[in-house]
């Protein structure tokens, strides 16, 4: 059958209740001899960040089932465990997403090792910054030391698709960036490496991506007409229009809340109205919170940058995210929204981070303007 992906993965019961449809149509069970068979791979998606922070335990539960154990082992014992990038960024804005990412990949590792089980991470990114897209060398080298052994899984779809591989030569140089950036992350395997996960960068991590989320929430979720600055402001009905998607706009029609509005058409129509906001929105308020008057702070973040491939490319994609902003075309958009007072105490509200982002960015970075460090990137 392959591989089978479970959306919404909130518990250890919805893997077993696909094995258990499995075994009604003769896919997965026991022989005549009694002994187990599987032929399908079941891949438990975990997409929001309340998700992620339960993946230790829904897989403990999982892998501790002496069933689904033994059923596993006929299968080849491999455990694929998909991540999801849209929704989770959707949920709790980039830093917390990307952060609790980084810790669930960890988590799976190390209960994979303990069970004595081999994992596959497949990673379910989109092209842009807001759902999980950026370089792919950079992103695979980003991944947590020690969770990448010689293989890795990730999504390509819609617009990347024609970008990277519709001729020979670009499709030929996209997968040499993955092979290399493979390579280059598998070589602890074979040479001795250093562990740039230390318990202090973890922490300084944890803080940040609370304050991040706790930012990115006051906006989408405790902000008075949030949601109808969004419906007003950027053409999400329109793009909801459009025979373009792979699915509807809305996991629910007529429901306009955060979490029925699909991650594409989210992200889509921030970037139409130029707000690119799911890609950076909260790094601003963290990286100030946590560093304040301190320059001890600041030379700590500023040492991360230089020697973690992890938060080097946070805040490199952040970058890149915050150039196809355009603030003042953002504020034009602003001025559809109906009521002027909604239009204004949101708006005020991006501009300000916006500002704060842009500015502590380029300190932490060292750098003068936005992409300094990639001219290539800021001509294209």
């Amino acid at each position: 059958f392959g591989d089978y992906v479970i959306s919404m993965t909130h518990q250890s019961s919805h893997i077993m209740e696909v094995l258990w449809l499995a075994s009604l149509t003769g896919l997965a069970g026991k022989d005549e001899q009694g002994d187990c068979f599987c032929h399908i791979s079941i891949s438990p998606l975990f997409e929001t960040i309340e998700d992620l922070e339960h993946i230790e335990s829904v897989l403990s539960a999982l892998l501790d089932n002496p069933v689904y154990k033994h059923l596993l082992e006929a299968a080849g014992n491999r455990q694929e465990v998909m991540l999801g990038y849209s929704d989770s960024c959707k949920d709790g804005g980039i830093l917390a997403s990307s952060w609790q990412l980084f810790e669930a990949q960890r988590k799976v590792i190390e209960l994979a090792n303990r069970s004595g089980v081999e994992v596959r991470l497949f990673h379910g990114r989109g092209g842009t910054i807001g759902r999980g897209g950026g370089p792919t060398h950079e992103s695979i080298l980003a991944q947590p030391d020690g969770t990448v052994y010689g293989k890795i899984k990730f999504t390509e779809q819609g617009e990347v698709l024609s970008n990277k591989y519709s001729n020979p030569e670009t499709a030929v140089y996209e997968l040499t960036l993955g092979v290399t950036g493979l390579m280059l992350a598998s070589s602890h395997q074979v040479l001795p490496g250093i562990d740039t996960v230390t318990p202090e960068r973890m922490q300084i991590m944890r803080e940040m991506a609370a304050i991040g989320e706790d930012s990115y929430r006051d906006l989408t979720d405790r902000t008075d007409g949030f949601l109808d600055y969004f419906y007003e402001a950027t053409p999400i009905n329109e793009i909801a229009l459009m025979n373009i998607g792979s699915r509807p706009s809305h996991r629910n029609k007529g429901d306009r809340s955060k979490s029925s509005v699909r991650a594409i058409g989210w992200v889509f129509g921030w970037a139409q109205s130029r707000h690119t906001l799911p890609a950076w929105y909260g790094i601003g308020t963290a990286l100030e919170n946590w560093v304040g008057d301190s320059v001890n702070r600041l030379s700590m973040l500023q040492q991360l940058y230089s020697d973690w491939p992890y938060f080097r490319a946070l805040l490199s994609n952040t970058e890149m995210a915050m150039y196809k902003a355009d603030i003042i075309t953002a504020e034009e958009y602003s001025e559809l929204c109906l009521s002027e007072d909604t239009a204004k105490r949101v708006f005020d509200k991006v501009r300000d981070e916006y500002k704060r982002t842009l500015e502590l960015t380029l300190r932490v970075a060292q750098m003068n303007t936005l992409l300094d460090d990639n001219p290539a990137l800021s001509v294209s």
